[in-house]
């Protein structure tokens, strides 16, 4: 695609647009002056040099990369005309988009029947599968793994709903024994289970977990914000089938199209099996939901104002990457499989050792040292040195691990230390798959700096 040229057209279609109900005289208080302009956008620009290159397969770092074309010019057309998808009267058009690329979400995990809508990021999604969670078991636990991310015990809080971490096996995953013991007690509302962790790419086996749904009467939610996509290729390339198979048995389910998805921030979604938990979100307003007897999105979310351009970046890259194997599938297959080669290249490296085989896209792997602070200070040292050489940067993260977790996946290591920073790595990108073997050179030399050199 040539950004450029869809660009200009987007800027095009909303001026053909707009010409449509009569000319409009621009108002003294909004002129800029070029000139004045100009100067503004050239210290923009300066302030903008300052950032991580997230485009480029140096970065292997975070879960950051920059949106698709498509969602580029998607959302620059729509934002011109700035729709607001609360209500049907803020943004007609870019409303039955969001329908529609929810009901496609949906179609991607299985549900059989859906409610749900797009939110301004995954924290707030998994917020309101939390919220209807305390509504429908109230004052009751909500258990999530000890790998989980931080934000749900960060929401039960907001809620005022007790939360409680259980414990993870050795590769990181719920564990279902721990779990079962601790539902016998009787108490539990929601159980959080998440096929993917966002430090070790994890995935809950989330088919084990609906066996314990009726026969404990828990509700389950499934945060699939970073590793939803991968249902595109569950049982291939090594992704697990039954975890995404079983998310159709499930009460909700999260997943942040600003991944894996292709889109800009400000992209998550949370989609509901049951369409009458509709019920909890019932309000009214004065001064909206006036234009359609039709469900308003706002009538069914806890937030009111939101970038239609959002729904309309979304819908235009489905457009042309649809949620098939051969469409999207093949942009996530691109980071599993650059995964799995760098996984095969660190097993053989006399440098480098595996903290654990990857389940999806994120690498996690370690300089080879005797023990727990020796490592810890290797990891610091690559991922710093690495950042700092202007020739040849690379840019990865650290994930800090208990000595206990690294001691039961390495057992040879002294524990002289709590904890360890080992590497991380998460490959996201398609376009990090024909580089690996580059990345693992470049990485390879930055852990031989010693503490002597």
């Amino acid at each position: 695609m040539d950004l450029r040229y869809w660009l200009g057209s987007a800027v095009d279609q909303a001026r053909d647009w707009a010409a449509g109900f009569g000319p409009v005289t621009p108002h003294p208080a909004n002129a800029v002056s070029d000139a004045d302009f100009g100067r503004a956008f050239a210290e923009f620009g300066e302030r903008m040099r300052d950032n991580y290159p997230f485009f480029h397969p140096r970065y292997a770092a975070q879960m950051v990369k920059p949106p698709h074309p498509a969602a580029i010019t998607g959302y620059l057309a729509a934002m011109l005309l700035n729709p607001n998808n609360h209500a049907l009267d803020g943004g007609p058009a870019t409303a039955r988009m969001e329908r529609e690329v929810i009901a496609q979400l949906a179609g991607m995990f299985g549900l059989p029947t859906h409610l749900g809508h797009l939110t301004t990021s995954g924290t707030i999604a998994n917020l309101e599968a939390l919220f209807v969670a305390r509504e429908t078991h109230p004052g009751k636990p909500v258990l999530h793994s000890a790998e989980a991310h931080y934000t749900h015990g960060r929401m039960c809080q907001v809620l005022g709903m007790p939360s409680e971490p259980v414990p993870v096996d050795g590769l990181g995953r719920m564990d279902m024994v721990a779990l079962e013991r601790r539902l016998r007690r009787g108490d539990v509302g929601t159980v959080v289970l998440t096929p993917g962790t966002t430090g070790l790419g994890a995935v809950d086996p989330i088919h084990e977990a609906v066996a314990l749904k009726q026969k404990y009467g828990v509700r389950i939610h499934v945060d699939a914000a970073y590793g939803g996509f991968f249902a595109l290729l569950a049982g291939e390339l090594g992704v697990p089938a039954e975890p995404f198979a079983a998310i159709r048995h499930c009460d909700s389910v999260t997943v942040d199209p600003h991944k894996h998805g292709l889109q800009p921030y400000g992209c998550g979604a949370v989609l509901f099996a049951d369409p009458r938990v509709g019920r909890f979100y019932r309000h009214d307003s004065p001064y909206t939901y006036f234009t359609s007897d039709e469900l308003h999105l706002g009538e069914i979310s806890l937030e009111c104002s939101r970038a239609g351009a959002a729904a309309a970046a979304l819908w235009l890259t489905l457009k042309v990457l649809p949620l098939t194997r051969s469409g999207l599938g093949e942009v996530v297959a691109a980071g599993r499989r650059a995964a799995l080669h760098w996984a095969e290249l660190i097993e053989k490296s006399a440098e480098l050792a595996l903290y654990q085989p990857p389940e999806l896209d994120i690498l996690t792997y370690f300089p080879q040292r005797d023990s727990l602070s020796e490592v810890d200070g290797a990891s610091a040292r690559a991922l710093a040195a690495g950042m700092a050489d202007p020739a040849d940067p690379v840019y990865l993260s650290t994930l800090r691990v208990p000595a206990a977790e690294l001691g039961r996946r390495h057992p040879g290591l002294r524990a002289d230390a709590a904890c360890a920073r080992v590497l991380r790595s998460v490959l996201l990108k398609p376009e990090a798959e024909p580089c690996v073997d580059r990345l693992h050179r470049r990485v390879t030399e930055l852990v031989r700096q010693r503490e002597d050199t």
